[in-house]
């Protein structure tokens, strides 16, 4: 679901370019999610994405593939799919913010440790005051910042 929070983020569900002003991208209607499938979603080309608003269970981005519709939860709701058009370039953006995330967000990451620095039994350590680690404020770097230059091409106002 990273993609769903990045795009969240950047406010910017990249509409098909030429649907701006009919707003035509956006399906509003009943759909019904069953064992991976979605009902009458045939406007999606194959390994599209889309983004589901207004539903209990699968708000959020996700591709008209059959792998990443598994991931979708059995439910009838009214709202809407967006059909999106996704940048080759954005969703590797998406897979550097993953790798990274993974690596440097997680639980055991010295980066999400909350001590800048540490001394007990004749051992200490101290964590440098570098992008890598610390954001300017002493906190951990999160994934908007170490990713914000290449973040703001994307960005929407």
């Amino acid at each position: 679901m990273i993609l769903t929070e990045i795009c969240a983020y950047l406010k910017n569900y990249f509409q098909p370019s030429g649907k701006r002003e009919d707003r035509s991208y956006v399906h509003i209607g009943t759909f019904e999610v069953t064992d991976g499938r979605i009902s009458d979603i045939d406007f999606l080309k194959e390994n599209q994405y889309f983004r589901i608003i207004d539903s209990a269970l699968n708000d959020g981005v996700y591709c008209n593939s059959p792998e990443d519709l598994k991931k979708l939860k059995n439910e009838t709701f009214s709202g809407a799919v967006w059909e999106m058009n996704v940048p080759p370039d954005f969703l590797k953006l998406c897979e550097d913010i993953k790798k990274w995330s993974d690596k440097n967000e997680s639980a055991d990451s010295i980066n999400m440790s909350p001590f800048v620095a540490e001394s007990f039994g004749g051992y200490s350590y101290s964590k440098t005051n570098s992008r890598v680690n610390q954001s300017s404020t002493g906190n951990a770097v999160t994934w908007h910042e170490q990713f914000a230059k290449r973040l703001n091409a994307w960005r929407k106002i």
